[in-house]
């Protein structure tokens, strides 16, 4: 893996948090407990800050990256799906990011919702929570159900476990 320092800002990652050979963590990244970066995924926290909340994942060949003064935060238990490009966004606790999926520069996918496969939600758009978003341009066509919410926790929790036998652990290093 590639943990890099950029103009004096290092990736901050929990002990428990477990990463892919080939993922790239730059910058001002911080990765809280229990999550899961896989191969060849890619966060660059070189113009702004990146978090990314416990028990999340972060799946293969994703690009998570921020404009200058606009953060990318993602909650806790949030899947991102293989190929998705997050860019300057804020994603609330327990969402689902499809693969392929495209969110641009200040936009909000609240607490739950699911943004299908390929969508594309644009800059700014605000998502309200338990929103089934799909399309380009991303639109709501639905609530998300409670199985589908349940569906999403469940999935998390499925990369946590996956990435403790899959991914290896962070070596410890002396400050």
């Amino acid at each position: 893996m590639i943990l890099r320092t950029f103009r004096g800002m290092s990736p901050d990652i929990a002990h428990s948090a477990r990463l892919a050979e080939n993922a790239s963590v730059i910058g001002d990244v911080r990765l809280e407990a229990f999550v899961t970066v896989w191969y060849g995924a890619v966060l660059r926290g070189d113009a702004g800050p990146i978090r990314v909340g416990g028990g999340s994942n972060i799946q293969d060949n994703c690009v998570l990256h921020c404009e200058l003064g606009q953060p990318l935060t993602l909650g806790q238990n949030v899947v991102v799906g293989h190929g998705a490009i997050l860019h300057g966004c804020t994603v609330e606790d327990g969402c689902l990011i499809g693969m392929g999926a495209t969110l641009l520069d200040g936009c909000v996918i609240g607490e739950g919702s699911i943004v299908a496969a390929g969508a594309l939600v644009p800059r700014g758009k605000v998502i309200p929570p338990r929103s089934l978003v799909m399309g380009v341009p991303g639109k709501v066509v639905r609530p998300v159900t409670d199985q589908e919410a349940a569906d999403t926790i469940a999935n998390a929790q499925w990369y946590v476990e996956q990435g403790r036998e899959e991914l290896p652990a962070l070596e410890k290093t002396e400050a």
